[in-house]
Parts: C-alpha cells; structure tokens; sequence
C-alpha cells in the first residue's frame, strides 16, 4: 500500500527587508544558488532543491526543485533574509523553512508544516541535481498513443487517460493499469519514478494494449466524491473496462486488469463482478484486511529504520487500540477525541516530556482526518479474500520479498488460498528476491530507497508479466 502519507512540498518567491542597500546585496549574493536537502518524514525520503537568484531590481527570488515529486521552478513566497537568518514561507501549503546561514554552503533549519516540525539541512550544489531514469521512455515510440477519456456513469465523472496500442490491424489483448492508494496520475509518478509509463511502454512493444488513466481530481480527469472509497474506485476500472470493449481494434475476451498495491485489491472487486474480465495481475495487491497490512508495515518499516522491539510493539498497541476506535464509533469528531486520549496514554506511560507530549496532541487533528476518513475506515476493514475467491479469471499475483508495505510472505498465500477456495485454480504467485514496493532491485526495502534507486522496474518482472498475458 502507497498510502504511506507523502509530504506535499512546493515552495518558494520574493521579498526582503532592508538594512542599508550595501549590506542588503551582500547577503543577498551569499545565498544565491541552488541549495539540495532531503526531508524524511517517517519512512520517505524527498528531496528538494531551493533555487535562490537575484532578479534585475535586486531582490531575493526563489524557486523549488521537488525532483520525487516532479515539480520544478515553483515559486511561492515570501522569504526574509536576517543576518544569518533565513525563513522561507509557504502560506498556501500552511508551512515554512526557518534556516541559519553557518558558512557559504551549510543552512542548518527545519521546514514546518501544519504543525508538525522536520530537521532540513541544505548543502549549496556546485552544479545542477540531475536525476537519472534510464527507463523512461522516450518518444518517438514505435506504437500508436491516444490520449482518450471515459464517462463513469454511476458517478457522473469524466476520466482522463492515454491508451498505447501495437502497429497493426489487431484485435489486439489489453491491460487496464490501477493505481494504488493516493492521488496518482495515469504514469503512477511518485519519487521521481514514473512505473506505469514503463510498464505501458514494455507492454505495448511486445504487442499488448495498455490503458492507464488519471486518478479521480489528479491530471485531466474530473473530481469525484471527497467521500470516495476503493468500492467507488472499482466503478472507475469498470467504466475503463467498458470503454476498451468498444475499440475495434482490442480483443473484447483479452481485457484484464493489472493493479499496484490498493490498484491490486480493487482489481479482484471489479473482477469478482464482471466475468468478462480475462486476467487479473496483482502488483503487490493485498490477500488480508487493511489493519493486518498495517501492523505488518509498522513493524518492518520500523524496524528496517531501526527502531528498538520494545518501542515497535508499543507502536502496534496504540494502533490497535486506534483502530478498535474507529471500527467502533462513526462519529469522526468523537473518534478523534478518543484516539488522541490514547496517545496521551501512551505517550506518559513512555515518559515523553510534557512539550512532546502537548506538541504532539496538538499536531493529531491533521493526522486523524486522513485516519476518520471514508477510505482508510473503509481500508481498514475490508477483507480482499471475499472477492478473490469469487474471481474466476486467470490470476498472477507477485511480491518482492523486501516489499515492506504489503509483506508478499503474508499477502501471496493469502491471495492464492482466497482464489482457489473459490474453485479457481488457474492462480500463480511469485515472490521476486530483493525487490521492494515499486519492483526496484534495493538493499533495504525502505520507502527512503524509493527516490534514490535509478531503477524504476525490474525487466525481470515486466517480461514475466507480458509473457504469462501472451501464454493465455
């Protein structure tokens, strides 16, 4: 599950206050440049890049890099320059950069947002940050690419997408991607990666149809329900399917559905319903209920960060008795009254001190409103067994076994148990050796590897996938 909470960073613009116009310049000049840091927010690395220059009326102009996230020459503002004081604001992102100027190439400070504070150092690079993605293809292609839309009736919302088609007359089989947790567009771009525009590209060069379409309110495609949950998403994939069966060019009996972490539970829903679906690749999808995945996620992530057994334990049990909460009282006002007096709990039986302790009651309101949200309650409970067993298409479920999101040696056995109690036994698991999440090949596992690794997919896994599609 990608719904590990990603940071939304875009930063930075404009003025200064005055000393005299002499010593003003001065310092100005001293900051001029790009500045590189790297901001961890639990387990994810992102990092940016201040890009501080000095327009033709001599003020201070920044822009940001958040090269993870693919944004580039972002200006916000404004920024105050004090002596060796530097605080960079960000009111439409609710947050700030408070930094001290140590020597021509060190600013030690903190970024702040919504309350919650994170350590950002920022080292002066001596030339451009070049983020390197040999895998991302690059056009001309030697297919045919459309940008296409279709209509989810049921929720009276247009989609956005791009569908890559071999050269040829066809009918052609085809592949619908989903997306996993969060807002993603139809590249599932995230870290700097962009995994559904290579996987679309491999595909469709070895003779298979791929659609991959915009997130509801992400890109082109329209803004659905704040309330949405993976149900509703399901309606989505649907909507693809049904609009893929019309093109004369695509086998109609060779449409099947290929999902990344949530993108992997929401593919046996649409399936579990829809018995024209011919195949189902499960991407690090999940066999068992979201708060399982999430224990076991705390735990290796954590403990992969090195945290101590006794402090992972105590970070499970006041989760369970957060999510106990939230299974049991509807009322989000009244559910976060009762989790946030459960982290006062915890937080004195460890003996944090009372500005910790204050801090982090303070900061839990914008944490709780993803937690009381229609889709992590949703997430939380639903049991991904109840629709494997009713699909009744070929299934292709794969793990890496350094996947410290959905653990592939609880989540494989899951799934191919699932479907085979259902009478399918056309299902096939396996688990990739030293493959994390998004299919790098990594040394940990760690989310903080995510950005870092030049790999975006492992060739391994993407011509296993075009294979098994072609052998059907």
């Amino acid at each position: 599950m990608k719904k590990t909470a990603f940071l939304l960073i875009i930063l930075i613009a404009v003025t200064i206050g005055y000393k005299t116009q002499a010593q003003n310049n001065i310092e100005k000049r001293s900051v001029t440049g790009s500045w590189f840091g790297k901001l961890n927010v639990s387990a994810v690395s992102l990092r940016i890049v201040f890009n501080l220059s000095l327009t033709e009326k001599d003020s201070l102009a920044v822009t940001l890099d958040s090269p993870d996230q693919g944004a580039q020459g972002i200006k916000i503002g404004p920024v105050k320059l004090n002596n060796d004081k530097i605080k960079i604001s960000a009111p439409l992102l609710l947050g700030e950069y408070n930094g001290t100027i140590k020597n021509d190439t060190l600013i030690e400070g903190t970024w702040t947002q919504s309350g919650t504070t994170f350590p950002l150092n920022l080292t002066k690079l001596k030339k451009a940050l070049i983020v390197n993605r040999p895998q991302e293809p690059k056009p001309p292609f030697p297919y045919l690419t459309e940008d296409v839309k279709f209509k989810n009736v049921n929720a009276n919302i247009e989609l956005a997408g791009t569908l890559t088609m071999p050269n040829g007359d066809g009918p052609f089989p085809a592949v619908i991607l989903i997306t996993g947790s969060g807002s993603q567009n139809r590249n599932e771009e995230l870290m700097g990666h962009k995994p559904f525009l290579v996987i679309a590209d491999y595909l469709t060069r070895n003779g298979i149809a791929v659609l991959r379409y915009d997130d509801r309110s992400v890109g082109q495609s329209q803004q659905g329900s704040a309330s949405a949950t993976s149900i509703d998403f399901a309606t989505d994939v649907e909507s693809a399917f049904l609009f893929l069966k019309t093109n004369l060019k695509i086998n109609p009996r060779l449409i099947g559905l290929a999902g990344h972490s949530e993108g992997g539970l929401i593919a046996p829903i649409v399936a579990s319903e829809d018995h024209e679906v011919a195949f189902v690749i499960s991407l690090s999808g999940t066999g068992v209920t979201g708060e399982k995945i999430l224990y076991r996620q705390t735990y290796d992530i954590n403990k992969a960060s090195g945290m101590k057994e006794e402090e992972l334990k105590s970070s499970i049990s006041m989760a369970k008795k957060m999510y106990a909460i939230l299974k049991k009282e509807p009322d989000n006002k009244k559910a976060t009254e009762k989790m946030s007096a459960i982290m006062k709990e915890t937080m004195i039986s460890q003996k944090s001190s009372p500005e910790d302790v204050k801090k982090s009651l303070e900061q839990f309101p914008n944490s709780a409103a993803m937690l009381t949200s229609s889709w992590f309650r949703t997430f939380l409970v639903i049991d991904p067994a109840k629709y494997w067993k009713k699909v009744t298409c070929p299934v292709l479920a794969l793990n890496g076994e350094k996947d410290l999101q959905v653990a592939a040696e609880v989540n494989l056995p899951a799934i191919e148990k699932a479907v085979k109690s259902g009478g399918n036994k056309s299902v096939k698991t396996i688990s990739f050796p030293d493959l994390n999440h998004l299919y790098q090949h990594c040394k940990t596992g760690l989310p903080t590897e995510y950005s870092e690794i030049e790999e975006t997919f492992s060739p391994e896994v993407l011509k296993i996938i075009s294979g098994w599609i072609h052998g059907l």
